[in-house]
């Protein structure tokens, strides 16, 4: 929120500096993000008024001016469209210096002396008007120095309020703040009932009690819309960043920022019958005052009258109700809306006002009453007419109750790690407008005022005397707690034991993003409906990932496209399966994904620089597995369509898949824009991290036997389904086998294939025979005839 330094201290005005008020709004928790002067630096500009304005001779496009300043008068050539006679404006003499010490001095402009400068309001830094030269109402005193005229020895005070801090979203609030920082009294606005004038009254019908419990309104016949809003309310209205429009709609802006309360003006002759608040019809239509068609939704409060929605209630106003230069009668609402009823409404139809800004936050539920009655009194003031009574519609059961909050010695002096005086206390909470309802010294007994609705248990109440009492007076101190450590379990390898892994064999972790772009999403996995964001942050990050995989490979074509063709890459995250039609059910799926391409070791003298395959990534995947010796993954070749064919391999552990690896499919490596292949395995995190008890054996200390075989296989026979039967039937001294030798082509039908293996057997108890070893060897030999069709190659 932006507030006028100046706007704030005829609230309330501490003996202190500048810098000095800034640095305590901060320090009192109501962060200040910028200081900025309300105009430029200069010096010299005065009240000037216009006593004629004629055509230059030898310009078509310039005038020249005889401006007075209350006691001379200057000739000036202008060439602003708007410079006319009887008009006041601000007027830079000779001497006089603008921002960017820019000095004026006397100027000779198409063979015409010109003796100054007519200045519009963006030169001056005011605002960035550049359509013409500033005029001044005829009110403004010729001769006054500009700066003094308009205040502007000011600045804007940006305002970064959390949430729950709506009460200070108004220079009333922020002056409550600084008075009992300071302990300083306020001077408020006086605010006195304005007398109705007029009986007329417009019906009022509050049908959604729940959501609005309070609703004001008043009749105001006869008013002036074309009438100027004055000077001094424009620059505050200016000053807290919003633009002045008519008298009617600065005049509600107006009271919003002085009180906090938002408010409405309709045009009277536009209302049928009654206002109805209720919540809107399916697919009802409403245009707003920016020129939005709307189709609302049943969630959605309005005020309405008989026939139609005429406003979004707590956002913004209709097209159609709204004032207007036509406008004589106006009906003014002020109301209390539950933060709740419109929690998230604007931003869901794209929307976002000053108004919806506090309603959502909160608002002081007693604080209409005295809104309109201020309100009223400036728009007589200022457009005239004659008001009508304040038609009351309340709900009294609906409206918020005062939380009663007990602050306990024993927690505050545990929290703050001091003991502040009893007094101390007491004074600091009534100051907040805290009403006391029983003080002893083990505990205040408190009633939150209205517009400390954030105030709800003793916590606040804690922050509270901690922030008044001063951050920076409290004691440091190094926290004390148990620290309970948790058991290392033997069953699950630590997750930061696979990131080590993969480290040492050269890959760097990498983050990215749940959210993809739905078209990567098609082409790493069609046949899987992503899950769509309902406000993605951008178009290319518009659904939830079904893959790590994307993301990885998006890292890696940056990298590429910075000259790193070496890349090794990991992730741990989730990826979402589901659908939006079941939220509930959504299966987010925790997997570890790796992308490596280039070459396999870093360029040196020493060894070639070929290029990684997959075998190389293979040798990754195992080494995680291998954290746990009571798993051993098997594979088969994979039919996924984004992997090469005869490059890829699924994941199987106890016969479940878990994942898959290989080399990325050469069409979609093309379409991705990567100029080598690339190198991927996605498993599910589970499969790595599941460990089993390890059990221990002791080294025999008799010596193994080995029997090569060589064996003819269909080709289509994976070698693990070899390794398999071998390991079911070789018998209880069987201890492992090695594939040494694999060879297709020449004396070999071209179906078949010659597979060289290494048979290993050994025990702990005795020597193994030859007998013994011979037997195992058949039983082997027997069972991959009889299972895959093996044949011991002559």
């Amino acid at each position: 929120m932006k507030i006028s330094e100046n706007w704030l201290r005829e609230w309330v005005n501490p003996n202190i500096s500048s810098d000095d008020l800034v640095a305590q709004i901060t320090l009192a928790g109501l962060e200040v993000d910028e200081v900025t002067p309300v105009a430029s630096e200069f010096s010299g500009v005065v009240v000037g008024e216009i006593i004629s304005a004629d055509p230059h001779p030898n310009a078509d496009k310039l005038q020249v001016c005889k401006v007075s300043d209350g006691s001379e008068e200057f000739q000036v050539v202008c060439g602003a469209p708007n410079a006319r006679a009887g008009i006041k404006i601000p007027f830079a003499k000779i001497g006089a210096v603008l921002d960017g010490d820019f000095k004026i001095k006397k100027a000779k402009l198409r063979q015409v002396e010109s003796f100054g400068m007519l200045c519009s309001a963006s030169e001056l830094g005011v605002s960035e008007d550049n359509d013409g030269i500033m005029e001044l109402p005829e009110s403004a005193t010729t001769g006054e120095d500009f700066r003094v005229y308009l205040d502007l020895n000011d600045q804007i005070i940006d305002v970064d309020l959390t949430p729950n801090r709506s009460d200070c979203l108004s220079v009333a609030g922020l002056a409550r703040e600084v008075g009992v920082l300071n302990q300083v009294d306020l001077t408020p606005v006086a605010v006195a009932p304005v007398e109705a004038t007029i009986d007329d009254v417009f019906p009022v019908n509050v049908l959604a009690v729940e959501q609005c419990p309070r609703y004001l309104g008043r009749v105001i016949r006869g008013v002036n819309v074309s009438a100027e809003t004055p000077l001094w309310m424009v620059e505050k209205l200016r000053r807290s960043g919003i633009r002045s429009i008519d008298p009617v709609v600065d005049i509600t802006n107006y009271v919003m920022l002085e009180l906090g309360q938002p408010m409405h003006a309709f045009d009277l002759a536009n209302l049928s019958e009654s206002v109805v608040v209720r919540m809107a019809e399916k697919d009802e239509k409403i245009t707003l005052l920016d020129g939005q068609n709307i189709s609302l939704r049943e969630d959605t409060m309005v005020i309405a009258d008989e026939n139609t929605p005429l406003a979004i209630a707590g956002v913004m106003g209709g097209e159609g109700s709204g004032v207007n230069t036509e406008t004589q009668d106006v009906f003014l609402e002020s109301a209390f809306f539950t933060p709740l009823a419109l929690a998230g409404k604007a931003r869901s139809y794209g929307l976002h006002t000053d108004a919806s800004h506090r309603y959502e936050r909160g608002v002081d539920a007693t604080l209409q009453e005295q809104a309109i009655e201020r309100a009223t009194a400036l728009l007589l003031e200022i457009v005239g007419g004659q008001a009508g009574p304040v038609t009351h519609a309340v709900n009294e059961g609906a409206l918020p109750e005062a939380a009663v909050v007990t602050l306990r010695r024993k927690k505050l002096d545990q929290y703050l790690a001091v003991s502040i005086d009893k007094d101390l206390v007491t004074d600091i909470l009534t100051r907040l407008d805290l009403e006391m309802i029983e003080v002893t010294d083990e505990f205040w007994k408190t009633k939150a005022p209205s517009h400390r609705f954030d105030i709800a248990i003793e916590a606040d109440l804690i922050e509270e005397v901690a922030r008044i009492y001063g951050y920076d007076n409290l004691p440091s101190s190094m926290p004390e707690a148990a620290v309970n450590f948790t058991a290392i379990s033997e069953s699950k390898t630590p997750i930061q034991q696979l990131r080590s892994v993969l480290v040492a064999q050269g890959y760097q972790e990498a983050v990215t993003y749940s959210f993809i772009d739905p078209k990567l999403s098609k082409q790493f996995l069609p046949e899987i409906e992503p899950v769509p964001l309902a406000n993605p942050i951008s178009a290319d990050m518009g659904v939830m990932r079904p893959s790590l995989l994307p993301g990885l490979v998006k890292a890696y074509l940056h990298n590429q496209n910075r000259q790193q063709s070496r890349v090794r890459l990991f992730e741990t995250g989730r990826r979402f399966i589901g659908s939006v039609e079941a939220l509930d059910e959504l299966d987010q799926q925790k997997q570890i994904a790796g992308l490596i391409a280039g070459s396999r070791d870093s360029e040196a003298w020493y060894h070639n620089s070929e290029k990684v395959d997959f075998y190389d990534v293979k040798a990754h995947v195992e080494s995680l597995f291998a954290l746990n010796d009571g798993v051993t993954p098997s594979y088969k070749r994979s039919e996924c369509e984004f992997l090469h064919p005869g490059r890829s391999a699924d994941i199987f552990v106890d016969g479940e898949f878990v994942g898959l690896m290989g080399e990325l499919h050469p069409q979609l490596t093309k379409d991705l824009g990567s100029n080598q292949p690339l190198y991927v395995f996605d498993i599910a995190l589970d499969a790595v991290l599941s460990a089993t008890l390890p059990e221990y054996k002791a080294v025999s200390r008799f010596p193994e036997v080995r029997r090569d075989l060589a064996l003819l296989v269909d080709r289509s026979v994976p070698v693990s389904e070899l390794e398999r039967v071998i390991a079911a039937s070789a018998g209880d001294a069987f201890k492992s086998v090695l594939v040494f030798d694999v060879y297709q082509g020449q004396g070999i039908d071209e179906t078949q294939k010659s597979v060289a293996l290494g048979l290993t057997w050994q025990l702990t108890s005795h020597t193994l025979s030859d007998e013994e070893v011979n037997n195992s060897v058949e039983q082997a030999v027997t069972a991959l005839s009889e299972q895959l069709g093996a044949v011991v190659r002559g």
